[in-house]
């Protein structure tokens, strides 16, 4: 690559630009950029450097081969640990409008955000920005990751030609590096899906036992795991053939019923397994049991004072 095509360093997190901004960097000294979001999506080829990536507070080391997607509100900041090797990044701003006006000539190009699932990001159960979308990180073998960067490449030489129709090569361009961003992550998410799917559910399935007398709302779950609700939702429905809500009923259900056969008090079982309405409570337990909670007590009883077991 020309040296002429390395942008010089700048801390500047706002886009100058309408519709997206795109540079090289190759630093040699240690950079320091104070935690911050942006308006506009940033898409980050992370290509040499020891470094590592701070999102919502938790870090993650990087990788060549990374590609790193961060929407609009998420707080975010890279951390250079040393300047053994160069720093060397590609970075892709582009704003939410020209993103929206792209997704709104085809879905293709917003495959990536309506499948979080295919992020190799784990993130811990931390809050996160109120942003609905959010961010992933994709690691490529070195043979899907040359080809984004032959059109990264591709991009900053027509930025910096002046050829004949540069401006509407540069909009293909564009639009080229994003539709191959989701093709690629299209592609591998067949062979990851399954295994990812199954040990977001068995986690899933955990945090709700360890959290059942909490709010368990699709929202709350979502925001646990950082996925989308109707992922989570299909999930459910693939793997217990019942929605979510449906799951954790019966599993409060289920310790309500335990905790009243060891002698608890109905009211406070009730209460203690994570229902706020008697009533709904009640009428759940009579249709699951087809016995309200009173009756099966009593027979407990009846039946350890005939038997004395």
């Amino acid at each position: 690559m020309q040296n002429e095509w390395i942008t010089s360093f700048s801390s500047r997190q706002y886009m100058l630009s309408e519709d997206f901004e795109f540079y090289y960097y190759s630093d040699t000294k240690l950079v320091s950029v104070p935690n911050h979001s942006h308006s506009y999506y940033e898409f980050y080829f992370f290509l040499e450097g020891d470094v590592q990536m701070v999102i919502q507070g938790a870090t993650f080391p990087l990788s060549y081969g990374d590609l790193l997607i961060i929407p609009p509100g998420i707080l975010h900041h890279s951390d250079m640990k040393s300047i053994k090797k160069p720093y060397r990044r590609f970075v892709f701003w582009l704003s939410s409008e020209y993103m929206a006006e792209l997704r709104g000539i085809s879905p293709d190009y917003g495959y990536l955000f309506e499948h979080p699932e295919a992020s190799d990001l784990t993130f811990p159960e931390y809050s996160h920005s109120q942003s609905t979308e959010q961010p992933a990180l994709f690691h490529f073998d070195d043979f899907a990751f040359g080809k984004l960067q032959a059109n990264a490449f591709e991009l900053i030489e027509e930025l910096h030609s002046h050829r004949f129709g540069k401006a509407s090569k540069i909009s293909l361009c564009v639009s080229g590096l994003l539709l191959q961003m989701n093709r690629d992550i299209k592609e591998k998410q067949k062979f990851q899906l399954p295994e990812k799917a199954d040990h977001l559910f068995d986690r899933i399935i955990q945090y709700i036992e360890n959290h059942i007398t909490e709010d368990l709302s699709l929202e709350t779950l979502a925001g646990a795991f950082f996925v989308n609700k109707y992922h989570i939702a299909h999930l459910f429905k693939e793997k217990m053939g019942i929605s979510t809500h449906q799951f954790i009923q019966k599993k409060r259900l289920s310790m309500c019923k335990q905790a009243i056969l060891e002698g608890t008090a109905i009211g406070t079982a009730c209460t203690k397994y994570g229902f706020s309405d008697y009533s709904v409570f009640f009428r759940a337990f009579k249709k699951e049991y087809g016995i309200s909670p009173k009756k099966m007590k009593e027979e407990a009883f009846q039946k350890i004072y005939r038997t004395g077991r």
